[in-house]
């Protein structure tokens, strides 16, 4: 359950607005925003702990939070301290999901290793990306990736669903042939990969974002 926060610019950081993507400009402030996300939907999962959620060690975890989203403090006495280390066992495709986010990554910081670490654990899930990240939209998604791995986006001309991408793009690298048709356009499944990706902000999420509260 997401604590209550008493201060309203903490409050703003823990629980963004639906519309806070045209508010925040972009570097470290979309950073903020981003991690609040991310964090507000992994802390909605307590049976879970949220190291294995994320894919991030308790030390990567516990810098996150304090360059970029000290409300989520009360997160770190949670995890067991004699685990520091228990980030989850990877599925066998994280490894090479990592490592071809990495391939593009912006500047080499911090933020792109827990941010490949994060995208490759939850694309796992069963949702459209942008809803397993805890983002609010698609929008919030292709921000974090325009700043993050700018590389990707150009590569992704055709603005396909992230998670198809991925797979095609790990596939094509073990020279795996993924489906049939001899290009995108005159494929019959198009939409499965191409059409909209909408719908609520997953968990607890969607009720803050319709102002219910947590």
């Amino acid at each position: 359950m997401i604590a209550d926060v008493a201060d309203p610019a903490l409050a703003f950081s823990t629980h963004p607005p639906p519309d806070a993507l045209d508010r925040t400009a972009d570097g470290p402030a979309l950073d903020r925003l981003l991690f609040a996300r991310i964090l507000g939907l992994a802390a909605q999962h307590p049976g879970v702990s949220i190291t294995a959620s994320l894919g991030l060690t308790r030390g990567a975890l516990a810098e996150l939070i304090r360059r970029h989203a000290a409300g989520f403090a009360y997160l770190l006495p949670t995890l067991p301290a004699n685990l520091p280390d228990d980030n989850g066992e990877d599925a066998i495709e994280e490894e090479d999901l990592r490592a071809f986010l990495l391939d593009h990554r912006a500047a080499g910081t911090a933020e792109e290793e827990w941010l490949a670490a994060i995208v490759a654990r939850r694309t796992l899930g069963p949702n459209h990306l942008w809803q397993d990240m805890g983002f609010a939209n698609r929008r919030e998604l292709n921000a974090m990736f325009r700043r993050h791995f700018p590389s990707l986006v150009a590569l992704n001309s055709g603005d396909m669903k992230w998670k198809k991408f991925f797979y095609r793009q790990l596939c094509e690298r073990e020279g795996l042939m993924l489906c049939k048709s001899p290009n995108c356009e005159v494929c019959d499944d198009f939409a499965a990969c191409f059409s909209a990706e909408d719908g609520d902000p997953l968990s607890a999420l969607a009720r803050v974002a319709r102002g219910e509260g947590a």
